[in-house]
């Protein structure tokens, strides 16, 4: 008995089925153009990116809701959060990291005109990833407290980072879910169904955190803890409302989306493919954890600082995010469909979006400073510290959107290996010596520190926009 998921062999025996359906693909295409619609032109990109930019956002706003509520009650708790967030975040990136494979795969056999092996890929992408994820935030839970006497930087802080990173640690597993069967949808280009379950997720975020951080709405008052349980929750919500879209009828008939049992080789090709991705993310992500560690070493003040910096951050370059998982979408359908000039056109059309957006962010950055910082605080010291904080974040974010849109390209064309390596060296090579040197050898402080993460993303970016002009991307097999 065969699966939808059989090895290369089998879909090499398919192959004049599969010329047949791209055949019609491309006709689809050449149609589409006669109607004024260019492939991959920036009509295409933007129909397929802004719902993703809103998705982003929403999940985004998750974070920064809990930093605005949480900075009420003080430094220390916002710093406790901003502390916790990125800890937590690090361990489970890799999950999250490796399950945005299944989109690359899925957008493939999408542009392929391979409809019916497009969910089988989400549920063989739950059925390791998940298990991963739940050891994961056994692990932590179990060794939250030896780990944040090493790290943490004061002692009133650490049991508050404990009791947030415990609980987010739980809601990490739906999470790592959520985006599994949120890269089915937009693997087949439906990118508004994510957003609209994030929207859902965010507005039980909202109501539950005002609710158990403050003790309103009848709910008790759990501050730090609060925000951490209802993120957890609006996680989990979000991964079961994805799901009982995916199996609906509609797309069980076409795309075959019922669950199936485990296939290992298609796990070990997905694993192939997602590790990398996982791999960069966390490595990075350890890098920056144990930057903000350097930073949190200089006070709370300047913690509650960098949490503010990187919260006004996630909503800028979230947007770059969701144009990177568009291009993805686009770069791999089109691959799928051996479209090369239409998969170079969507990235060249994704990175003018992404100038216009990323630049609109660095005016704002610049104009109104105290206006975006006082969103979170009212303190002297810390809104002293945040404004050149913004002035380096204008620069920061604009380099750090078109790496992260070229990145997506790469992704969806299946070149994920080379650009890991590259980012593990540059990450621990330039990055954390770079800004430990500015910041703190030299005495610089905070802003010095972060132009030293702002050179390190000026040069990543550099090598990944070389990279994709190179065209090694187009040899790549998945």
């Amino acid at each position: 008995m065969t699966t939808p998921l059989e090895s290369p062999v089998r879909e090499q025996s398919q192959s004049e089925a599969t010329a047949r359906q791209v055949g019609a693909v491309l006709q689809d295409q050449r149609s589409t153009d006669r109607a004024g619609r260019v492939p991959g032109g920036l009509r295409e990109v933007s129909v397929l990116a802004f719902p993703v930019i809103l998705s982003q956002l929403s999940m985004t706003s998750m974070g920064v809701v809990d930093s605005a509520m949480v900075g009420q009650l003080g430094a220390t708790e916002l710093a406790a959060v901003g502390f916790g967030g990125v800890w937590m975040w690090t361990v489970f990136c890799g999950f999250v990291g490796a399950s945005t494979g299944v989109q690359t795969f899925v957008a493939q056999h999408h542009g392929a005109g391979e409809f019916e092996k497009c969910g089988a890929w989400t549920w063989q992408g739950a059925w390791v990833m998940a298990p991963l994820a739940t050891i994961a935030a056994a692990l932590l839970i179990v060794f939250i407290d030896p780990l944040l006497a090493v790290l943490a930087p004061s002692k009133e802080l650490q049991p508050l980072a404990a009791s947030y990173i415990s609980i987010r640690a739980v809601g990490g597993i739906g999470l790592c879910l959520a985006t599994i069967f949120a890269a089915f949808f937009r693997g087949i280009g439906d990118t508004r169904t994510p957003l609209y379950v994030t929207l859902l997720a965010n507005a039980v975020n909202l109501v539950l955190g005002y609710g158990l951080i403050f003790g309103r709405l009848g709910l008790p008052e759990w501050g730090v803890a609060g925000a951490a349980t209802a993120t957890a929750v609006a996680e989990w919500l979000q991964a079961s409302v994805l799901v009982s879209f995916l199996v609906r009828k509609k797309l069980s008939v076409r795309y075959a989306t019922r669950p199936i049992r485990p296939d290992t080789s298609a796990q070990r090709r997905l694993l192939r493919l997602g590790l990398p991705i996982g791999g960069q993310w966390v490595l990075e992500m350890a890098s920056f954890a144990l930057f903000l560690t350097m930073v949190a070493r200089l006070g709370d003040a300047s913690m509650a600082a960098s949490q503010i910096f990187i919260s006004l951050l996630s909503m800028s370059f979230m947007q770059a995010v969701g144009i990177g998982i568009a291009v993805s979408t686009l770069v791999g359908q089109y691959v799928g469909a051996r479209d090369w000039v239409s998969a170079g056109r969507s990235f060249a059309s994704a990175q003018k979006l992404t100038a216009i957006l990323s630049g609109a962010v660095a005016l704002l950055f610049v104009a109104v400073p105290d206006r975006l910082i006082g969103i979170f605080t009212t303190s002297p010291e810390v809104l002293a510290l945040g404004r050149p904080l913004l002035l380096v974040g204008a620069a920061y974010q604009l380099f750090d959107a078109f790496g992260i849109v070229t990145d997506g390209a790469l992704r969806g064309a299946g070149d994920t290996r080379v650009p890991f390596l590259v980012r593990f060296c540059l990450a621990w090579g330039l990055f954390v010596p770079l800004a430990w040197w500015l910041g703190i050898h030299l005495e610089g402080g905070l802003t010095a520190a972060w132009i030293g993460g702002a050179i390190y993303v000026l040069v990543l970016t550099s090598y990944l926009l070389a990279r994709f002009r190179s065209g090694a991307w187009q040899r790549i097999q998945i």
